[in-house]
């Protein structure tokens, strides 16, 4: 594994390529480049949710002279309308026409961040009818969400598109890892971090109320959320996903096993500090499934301090929620990204079927609020780790403040890159 300190040795200054932002913006006034993000995975997960508006923002902020173009494969569900709120002059292509224009106008093709080489197809599309170039922003490779050595098979045509990228970021180490040891020799190849640290979609009023109809103080309270090993996305009518007795008896003969900690620590914050509680989703399945095997299962003492989010809900919300709490802990990825991202502390507890992406807390810093619930040791670390956050939030805000100040020096490089690249 790369660790953190070894990014910071391989990784080139980026000095120059950083000042020539400005540079970039005047003479884009003379012949604006217009580029597509290729990204929007899907809309029942805030996290997939927040990886477009996170890429949009740093491009907003790096680059603002470049129009994009978002080229979505879902923005259902009130996601299409929380994006053009925020980004109004960024157009939504999905129509044949739409895609054919921008293949036409637009001058490079950037895959956002994401859980694997998520368009695979649609980059290779782009390459062979534009001959343009393109370039991959904060994946994990490969990807594949299985335990054991099917967690490293790789994609062969995945192999040729990053070799032919003008750049690909990996947004954890172990990704970057295989891909150096498959022989890829795309000519850029570093740590860049998921593109949901910089979402900034806010939904104050939503936050405010909900808190205050469930007695919820802001920095009183911290969040906990759920996970089975699989998604059971049988479990949402609008996947169409059929059921899978495999996963589903996988996501049954662990679900103890893995929340277990999760309502330890409840119970010691509850019971040790004025902290209260609040159980949330990430996704649609989790509303369920925090009520049956957290919520349900606490001691009655405890359950008169917790409060469960009855309701999915989409990422302007949340993130309006997390900020106004004392942090977070559980077995999701992207809510604790959203949450450093913030500022706010988050504690990720992670599962072989996860892929590697949780190794991106230790490759930004933050490996003390890692932990795997395969690992029994690790396990035994979780309750003290999520009492010293709610027993000294200061702290704990000082060291989230670190992590996030580490990845937005990484923004920075990593768009100066894209920047340069444009200016080609």
């Amino acid at each position: 594994m790369i660790n953190r300190r070894e990014f910071l040795h391989q990784t080139p200054s980026l000095l120059g390529l950083l000042m020539s932002l400005p540079a970039l913006a005047q003479t884009g006034r003379a012949a604006k480049k217009s580029i597509i993000l290729r990204s929007s995975w899907q809309t029942v997960n805030i996290g997939d949710i927040g990886h477009t508006p996170g890429v949009i923002t740093l491009l907003e902020k790096y680059l603002p002279e470049v129009e994009v173009r978002l080229w979505p494969s879902s923005v259902e569900n009130g996601v299409a309308e929380l994006l053009q709120r925020r980004f109004p002059n960024v157009p939504i292509i999905q129509t044949p026409d739409e895609i054919s224009r921008a293949f036409s106008e637009c001058s490079f093709l950037l895959h956002g961040s994401g859980p694997s080489l998520v368009a695979r197809n649609d980059v290779k599309r782009w390459s062979q009818e534009t001959g343009k170039p393109y370039g991959i922003y904060g994946i994990t490779f490969p990807g594949v969400y299985a335990p054991g050595a099917a967690a490293s098979k790789i994609n062969p045509l995945d192999i040729d598109l990053l070799n032919k990228a003008q750049f690909t970021f990996f947004r954890d180490s172990v990704s970057l890892g295989i891909a150096k040891e498959a022989g890829i020799s795309c000519p850029i190849m570093e740590f860049a971090p998921d593109g949901a640290f910089a979402v900034d979609f806010r939904n104050d009023q939503a936050a405010t109320d909900f808190l205050g109809k469930n007695g919820l103080e802001e920095g009183k309270f911290m969040c906990v959320i759920p996970r089975s090993r699989f998604t059971p996305y049988w479990e949402i009518p609008s996947k169409k996903t059929p059921f899978d007795p495999e996963r589903n008896a996988r996501n049954e003969a662990m679900r103890e096993h893995d929340h277990a900690p999760l309502r330890e620590a409840i119970i010691a914050v509850v019971r040790q500090t004025p902290m209260k509680i609040l159980i949330v989703p990430e996704d649609e399945t989790q509303v369920k499934l925090g009520k049956q095997i957290l919520l349900d299962k606490l001691p009655d003492d405890v359950k008169k301090k917790v409060v469960w989010r009855d309701r999915y809900w989409l990422t302007d919300e949340a993130v309006s929620t997390y900020i106004r709490s004392a942090g977070m802990f559980g077995l999701e990825m992207h809510s604790p990204i959203m949450c450093v991202g913030h500022g706010i502390p988050a504690i990720v507890c992670r599962f072989a079927e996860q892929t590697s992406k949780g190794f991106m807390w230790r490759d930004i810093g933050l490996g003390d609020w890692l932990f795997d619930v395969d690992k029994p040791d690790e396990v035994a670390r979780i309750v003290p780790a999520v009492l010293a956050i709610a027993k000294d939030p200061k702290a704990a805000r000082a060291k989230a403040a670190k992590g996030r100040a580490f990845v937005e020096k990484r923004q920075r490089e990593t768009m100066a890159v894209l920047a340069k690249t444009l200016m080609v």
